[in-house]
């Protein structure tokens, strides 16, 4: 199944969330600025301390997607959707065309995350497709990932840990040989 627009960016930011954990890097209001603005986020913001903490707080419950096997993964949808009081709707704004919103664009951020991730995991879980979270290949890393490539072959988190285990291996092969 290809994955909608709204979807794949929502699976995308899902990680990148869950990533900013080691190294922290979601720390101060601008961090979260930043974050919110590479991945599109729209709706009321208050731009606090509290605001900050909240999503700060996702990061660990979010990174369980990783862990649960299909039955766990529904359970933790179904769960946030509930806490998000999710009522799903079609919106059309910033330029993007019709896309579902679940929450009311002036609820709390952390709560339009929340629901918005929970959708887009309802929709990877429809599409049988829990095998595209991944866990970093590298050994030293604990990165997550979503692998939306075609042929599901994504392997690391980014290129950086590509690179070092190839030429690790590379290294490996060439005092192997002589």
């Amino acid at each position: 199944m290809e994955f909608t627009h709204d979807a794949r960016l929502s699976l995308q930011a899902l990680a990148a969330l869950v990533n900013s954990r080691r190294p922290d890097t979601i720390t101060c209001l601008s961090e979260l600025d930043d974050y919110c603005r590479r991945w599109q986020w729209s709706g009321s913001r208050t731009r606090d301390a509290a605001e900050l903490a909240g999503v700060r707080a996702l990061r660990d419950r979010l990174s369980t997607f990783w862990d649960r096997d299909e039955v766990g993964v529904v359970a933790l949808v179904n769960a946030l959707l509930r806490e998000g009081g999710a009522l799903p709707q079609l919106v059309r704004h910033d330029g993007f065309d019709w896309h579902i919103h679940a929450t009311d664009a002036a609820a709390p951020l952390p709560v339009r995350m929340t629901v918005e991730f929970a959708m887009s995991m309802m929709d990877v879980v429809r599409a049988d497709s829990l095998d595209r979270l991944r866990r970093c290949a590298r050994p030293d890393c604990d990165q997550v990932l979503i692998d939306l490539s075609r042929n599901r072959s994504r392997l690391f988190c980014d290129a950086t840990c590509g690179n070092r285990t190839n030429v690790a291996a590379y290294r490996a092969r060439r005092r192997a040989a002589g």
